[in-house]
């Protein structure tokens, strides 16, 4: 729209009305190359309107479903797009985890609190369950309709009951008579065998029964949980299911024989559930003296949480139906129906089938940057120039590599790292426990409280403190997601600080299905920095001066609006101004706020925000210099990086933290510069080559959809994460 000669009045009125949308478009448009656009007049419009803002859940949904359209992409492998299917799953099940029971919780407490969207939780609630439920019939019919099949033109089935025969029906009665009814127990329904207590997402059953039992009970109900040592899904052997892959599901076989498990009794039916618990951990950390020891009871009642979601085959009958629902305390519109076995996530179990590699992505090797392929000694390479890597395509190994040799060397006299998701058994907790054997003062910052990594954390701190490392757990209050690691070496009679600071965990498998950024450093002020936030997370004092590194809760968020507001007075004074900033949420007010008057002023804005986005781009006269994209593709985008024009002196930061309120005001984040020209250029280049995605890239619109780019005309394709992988892993690449 042109607003060229508007007044203010006439300007805010012509803005399109927005509403978080329930009802989803996924339109493939075409990737057109816009110049910026001229300046707009400056619109005094009160930037605290709820209508400015998308909710935050809702837009944690939209990624979900950006993540389940890629099911149906049939430029990816077969067993991938599977793969994106159950993602999606996996995802579903974490969303009612933690955040619609956290929206359930505010109302069951009368708490409800709304947030800058102005939408009130039992109004969240309600868009959200319209929304799930249509994405999740989606999702089956996708499977169903598109996948199976497909899966079955190359030998890949599974092969339902009705199509089984007389040889598999003898194995799977062999089966279950082996390896399923021993360890199974199903439970009979009456006064003195209440409904059980079912743990969270496991796999059960409700059975109508008729007749009458050994000790004339005729309740007419029994429940079988499903043991979850038992595996979801069986391959039939080749002898017995013919040439190809063929797979049983277990629920299949529970239903076959669910007559055995009741002797004597007819089975009228036999349907499968699923149960989704709030899992938040609750800890009061204010009165708690020993986070561990808290931690570990949580951990047990996470299993047994407040009902949130009922999952059940869509065949149950309503009379079922209602009373799972009462026994639950759920409404209908937390009851889901579905076309297929409740447990999707198990398939994950088949999405890397050895005798299919064509139907997967091509393998790579991460590379390892000249300068370091022969190093003998990375520390010597390190003192010269700082190492910047970016994961999957860069490896992982020359971090590893790093903390090992100073595990051994006689020079190192400390290390001091910390730990958010690495898990207990890896390659880099075993260079923490061999230097700590070695003599090394080993110090570990372990963050208890990563959410779902409670239980593998509470075993690393073990597994170091056995090892004679002193761990620390943190600030409380605070959780600790920075990644930093501190080694320090007595070079001729001096004691040299070497860093690694990053934006994704210390973790290698994450590190090849992750995009993030490693900066291995011997610079003199970035090691002090490290150093001192090191002494503020391990013992006590005031705020401590940093000269280059930006942490939170202290410098962060104020450094961000600061570098923001540069920008917006640029901007006002008819200067040539430009933000970047790739993260993967962005919910702050503060820094949404700061980014809208930014848009007002004529500051371009290019947002890549992989998830949760609570801005609303292209409103006229408010946000129409900002743009929001999402790339979704074969690797997780996982980096933060924030680029400001500055004038002129470009200024790039690679960071731990989103722009989220509980990152930038509730966590210890790190926030490093890159510095040197070199530097500068090579990683401005990588992020606007994600600017100029037009194969895997979804714009955000206005009113809260996410439309995908395609190219057209004469366009090439271009892929952000494809141009990164056959850049990197070249088989030779210069030094950098």
């Amino acid at each position: 729209m042109n607003t060229e000669g508007l007044s203010n009045s006439e300007v805010q009125d012509a803005q399109p009305v927005v509403e978080d949308v329930v009802a989803v478009e996924v339109p493939v448009v075409e990737a057109v190359v816009v110049a910026a656009p001229p300046p707009a007049p400056v619109v005094i419009a009160n930037l605290d309107d709820s209508s400015l803002y998308i909710h935050r859940e809702l837009s944690q949904l939209q990624f979900n479903i950006r993540v389940l359209e890629q099911a149906l992409d049939e430029s990816y492998p077969l067993l991938e797009r599977l793969k994106f299917l159950l993602i999606f799953s996996s995802n579903l099940d974490e969303f009612f985890e933690i955040r619609v029971a956290g929206l359930k919780k505010q109302i069951n407490f009368a708490r409800e609190q709304a947030g800058a969207d102005g939408l009130q939780p039992h109004q969240a609630l309600a868009r959200i369950a319209e929304l799930v439920h249509e994405q999740v019939d989606r999702q089956y019919a996708i499977l169903n309709d598109n996948l199976l099949p497909a899966l079955a033109k190359h030998n890949v089935n599974f092969v339902r009951r009705r199509f089984w025969t007389t040889k598999i029906k003898a194995w799977v009665r062999r089966y279950f008579r082996d390896e399923i009814a021993p360890i199974i127990t199903p439970i009979g329904l009456d006064p003195t065998h209440p409904f059980p207590l079912l743990v969270n997402k496991s796999l059960n059953f409700i059975v109508e029964l008729e007749g009458v039992d050994a000790f004339g009970r005729d309740s007419g109900l029994a429940i079988i949980p499903a043991p979850r040592l038992l595996p979801r899904i069986i391959k039939v052997p080749e002898d017995v299911g013919g040439p190809g892959d063929n797979f049983v599901f277990l629920s299949s076989m529970i239903h076959a024989h669910a007559d055995d498990l009741f002797q004597g009794m007819k089975v009228k039916g036999c349907y499968q559930f699923r149960l989704t618990r709030n899992a938040d951990l609750s800890v009061d950390t204010e009165d708690v003296e020993d986070l561990a020891r808290a931690l570990r009871g949580e951990l047990f009642s996470r299993r047994y949480g407040d009902a949130v979601r009922l999952e059940v085959v869509d065949s149950c009958p309503q009379p079922l139906l209602d009373y799972l629902l009462k026994q639950f305390s759920l409404t209908e519109a937390e009851l889901y129906r579905v076309n297929g076995p409740v447990n999707l996530t198990r398939l994950f179990s088949i999405t890397g089938l050895e005798s299919h590699p064509e139907l997967q992505y091509t393998p790579f090797t991460p590379v390892i940057p000249k300068l370091l392929q022969n190093a003998e000694n990375i520390f010597s390479v390190i003192s010269k120039q700082d190492i910047l890597l970016l994961h999957p395509f860069e490896s992982f190994t020359p971090v590893v590599d790093l903390l090992r040799q100073a595990a051994k060397d006689p020079h190192v006299l400390a290390i001091k790292q910390t730990l958010y998701r690495s898990g207990a058994n890896s390659e880099i907790v075993d260079a923490l426990v061999e230097a700590a054997r070695n003599g090394k003062e080993v110090t570990a910052v372990i963050e208890l409280r990563a959410r779902f990594d409670e239980e593998s954390n509470l075993l690393l701190a073990s597994r170091l403190q056995a090892a004679g490392a002193v761990v620390i757990y943190g600030v409380v209050g605070f959780k600790t997601h920075a990644k930093m690691m501190l080694i320090l070496r007595r070079e001729a009679g001096d004691i040299v600080r070497y860093a690694h600071l990053g934006t994704g965990n210390y973790h290698a498998g994450n590190a090849k299905l992750y995009t993030d950024y490693s900066l291995l450093t011997a610079d003199v002020a970035l090691g002090e920095d490290v150093s001192k936030l090191f002494s503020q997370l391990i013992g006590m004092g005031k705020t401590l001066r940093m000269k280059k590194l930006l942490h939170a809760p202290f410098t962060l968020k104020k450094t961000l609006l600061d570098m923001i507001a540069r920008e917006t007075a640029l901007a006002a004074d008819g200067q040539p101004a430009h933000i970047i900033a790739k993260f993967n949420s962005l919910t702050d007010p503060k820094i949404i706020r700061a980014l809208y008057k930014a848009s007002q002023t004529g500051v371009k804005i290019d947002l890549v925000v992989r998830g949760m986005c609570c801005l609303r781009p292209g409103i006229v006269g408010v946000s129409h210099n900002i743009q929001v994209r999402s790339i979704i593709g074969r690797f997780l985008e996982h980096t933060r990086v924030f680029y400001f024009s500055n004038g002129g002196e470009e200024k790039i930061y690679l960071s731990s933290a989103d722009w989220m309120e509980r990152n930038l005001d509730k966590r210890v984040e790190t926030c490093f510069p890159v510095e040197g020209k070199k530097l500068i250029l090579r990683v401005k280049k990588e992020l606007e080559s994600y600017l100029t995605d037009n194969t895997q890239a979804w714009v955000l619109q206005p009113d809260g959809r996410y439309l995908r780019l395609q190219p057209t005309g004469n366009q090439n394709p271009r892929s952000a994460q494809a141009t990164l992988l056959e850049k990197l892993t070249a088989p030779l690449i210069s030094a950098r």
